[in-house]
């Protein structure tokens, strides 16, 4: 027998990702040196003091029970006194935290769980691609506002059509951003709440590489801005400041009434997460210890980013000067295509990158560099670029 795929999974987004990893992975088969710039994966292992709390609960029989449906108490309390220690925020951790395997979870589930067929949901133009994913499972509209250099790659709110404003029932925004590595002030999430109340939409910041800042830089919340939870929420993960990818463990925090329609989807969909890796994300969490090695893991990325760019700044090819996450955004040479210049570089050069056209149509000037391989091998990338004479 046959089995043919439903109609809704028929019209899921092509998975940009996997076709990036594909291509690389033939490219290596063929036994090329390949330096891959062009994951997003953090390549350091989780602390030491996480992974330790983790082994000590697996070997509980408690933990080899069902989760709670909604997340274990501690876990939430320790996410609530982690935004209070770091944003200055409070937070309910029973009716204000939502416990999820990886914000990704949270951000496609959201249009199943907070909008109708037809609803109209805001997205960055560069953005994270799996946005799509939600709004093709959702079943719900979108339109795109575009991140441009003349504006440091933040919304111009202004610029949102005052039709397409009132039509709008969220907005998806991600400061520091992937892919631009740019970042958000609080001036501009003071802006965004009066324009959510004005307009009467959702926000969903979506906060991912909130504690990765470049040389000191301190990224706000957008939690810590007056009125913020009264308009949206923020989901926190643990896969880039804990290196805790593979873990799958993130929490979403804000407005009740979100908060609760994520918590309800997911009593049908999951019985939460593995209590030993909430348990080890308290861990994560109110560790002292935390605070030391996300500044060595900062340090070492500043490293890195400075490493690619003086090297870049060489041959002609100026980054974005970005201060959050772990990439550099760098456009590509006059004549090119996003996807053009990443297939040359990988066919040329061996070097891999994100082709910006897979995070949309606005990114398609540029490519994304993702600054997780030593300095030495960033160096060489931008060597082995340098003798291909395109710039």
């Amino acid at each position: 027998m046959k089995f043919e795929e439903s109609e809704l999974l028929k019209g899921l987004p092509k998975q940009f990702f996997a076709n990036l990893v594909a291509k690389v992975n033939a490219k290596i088969a063929q036994g090329a040196d390949v330096i891959n710039l062009g994951q997003g994966n953090p390549d350091q292992p989780t602390y030491d003091f996480i992974v330790e709390a983790l082994q000590a609960s697996a070997a509980k029989p408690a933990s080899h029970k069902y989760s709670l449906f909604r997340g274990n108490p501690p876990f939430k309390k320790a996410a609530a006194s982690f935004y209070k220690e770091n944003y200055g925020v409070d937070l309910d951790p029973e009716k204000e935290i939502c416990v999820l395997a990886g914000s990704k979870i949270g951000l496609v589930e959201l249009p199943w769980a907070l909008m109708n067929p037809g609803d109209l949901l805001l997205l960055p133009d560069p953005g994270y691609p799996d946005y799509l994913s939600g709004v093709a499972l959702g079943k719900v509209n979108y339109q795109t506002f575009p991140l441009l250099a003349k504006n440091d790659f933040l919304p111009d709110l202004a610029a949102i059509p005052e039709e397409t404003a009132r039509q709008a029932k969220f907005i998806y925004i991600n400061y520091p951003n992937n892919p631009t590595g740019a970042v958000a002030t609080a001036e501009f999430y003071q802006a965004l709440v009066a324009w959510a109340k004005k307009y009467q939409v959702g926000v969903v910041s979506d906060f991912a590489y909130g504690a990765l800042g470049y040389q000191g830089y301190e990224n706000p919340s957008f939690l810590s801005t007056p009125g913020a939870k009264e308009v949206g929420i923020e989901l926190y993960t643990f896969s880039k400041t804990f290196n805790m990818a593979g873990w799958r463990l993130a929490f979403a925090a804000g407005n009740a009434d979100m908060i609760e329609a994520l918590n309800l989807i997911q009593d049908h969909l999951f019985v939460s997460v593995f209590p030993a890796i909430q348990d080890a994300g308290v861990a994560a969490l109110l560790d002292p210890r935390a605070k030391e090695a996300i500044a060595q893991l900062n340090h070492l990325y500043d490293q890195r980013r400075e490493a690619f760019v003086s090297e870049a700044v060489k041959i002609g090819w100026q980054a974005f000067p970005s201060k959050g996450s772990f990439y550099a955004w760098m456009p590509v040479p006059k004549g090119y295509t996003s996807q053009g210049f990443a297939d040359l570089l990988l066919e040329k050069a061996h070097v891999a990158v994100a082709p910006g056209l897979g995070f949309g149509q606005a990114g398609d000037s540029y490519v994304r560099i993702g600054l997780l391989v030593e300095p030495e091998r960033l160096t060489e990338a931008v060597q082995r670029i340098a003798s291909l004479d395109l710039f």
